[in-house]
């Protein structure tokens, strides 16, 4: 009978770590925290614009739901709470139709920004011709000038078409805007070539290339670009209040109505006020990913 000597078998033990390794260790681990500490300052301002921010829609919910006699308390904490203010605003003020003509206003402006800019940008990013770094200036050098020089303007235009106190007297000076044009060239200039030549070589034109390749690649900066306009459009007040001078169909306007010279109705105001950011805090809330993915895809910060 043979016999085999087998060596016996013993768990292997780690290497002791070398100080080497425990002084990287520890380098990294302070870097870390010093790296936290320098975040502090950067995290408390950017908390104290955040609060700045947030407060002044605080304080219009909490004096929307005081009683009329505690509206100008100057008690920073909520309550008592009331809906007195919200049934006022409801049996004063026609909200229902004052919603949908708001609504059909912004989305209105929205359309037409967005229209343009898709033909404008277009035109801008795939052809080259001359004068064009000029011409792009231009029209972005446009969102510059502030909006005080072009209303009288835009104003009497309106007049002359009859167009005063109609919501379309409101959307028609702004169916274009440069920054609109400007955001969507930023896409369109990294919009693949390849694709672009490969529609040209199936035979289809430029209109088509537009609405059948580059459009369907663009939505989601499309429908971010139609969001930021569209909540740009509902909280427009100056120019509205311009146009709808003798109507309160537009919810801005109407809201300027508790704000007389009798007095200054502040729990009505509020109460309109809140309910008219509603829609829009509703759709920036379940919308936002859709912002934030158009400024990191164009560049912009």
């Amino acid at each position: 009978m043979a016999f085999t000597l087998v060596a016996p078998q013993y768990p292997e033990v780690a290497a002791p770590a070398s100080d080497a390794a425990l002084d990287a260790g520890a380098a990294l681990a302070r870097s870390r925290i010093r790296r936290r500490l320098g975040m502090i300052p950067a995290f408390t301002i950017l908390t104290v614009l955040a609060v700045t921010s947030i407060f002044p829609i605080y304080w219009m919910f909490v004096t929307a739901f005081r009683p009329a006699d505690r509206v100008l308390s100057n008690n920073p904490l909520p309550g008592p709470f009331s809906l007195e203010n919200f049934r006022y605003v409801w049996e004063t003020l026609p909200f229902g139709s004052m919603l949908l003509n708001t609504f059909g206003m912004a989305l209105g402006i929205a359309a037409g920004q967005l229209l343009v800019a898709i033909l404008a940008a277009y035109g801008f990013s795939r052809w080259s011709f001359r004068g064009q770094k000029i011409l792009f200036l231009l029209f972005v050098g446009s969102w510059l000038v502030p909006f005080q020089v072009t209303m009288i303007p835009n104003y009497l235009l309106i007049a002359q078409l009859g167009l005063l106190n109609t919501v379309l007297g409101v959307v028609v000076p702004q169916l274009a805007g440069a920054f609109a044009v400007m955001l969507l060239k930023q896409h369109l200039d990294s919009f693949p070539r390849e694709l672009l030549d490969a529609a040209d070589m199936d035979g289809r034109n430029s209109w088509r290339t537009l609405w059948e390749v580059v459009v369907p690649n663009l939505r989601p900066a499309l429908a971010a670009l139609g969001i930021m306009l569209f909540i740009s459009a509902w909280n427009e007040y100056l120019w509205p209040s311009l146009i709808m001078q003798q109507g309160g169909q537009i919810l801005q306007v109407g809201i300027r109505g508790f704000l007389g010279a009798e007095g200054n109705n502040w729990g009505a105001v509020m109460a309109a006020s809140a309910i008219a950011c509603l829609p829009i805090f509703l759709v920036y809330l379940f919308l936002q990913r859709y912002v934030v993915d158009a400024f990191v895809r164009s560049g912009l910060k």
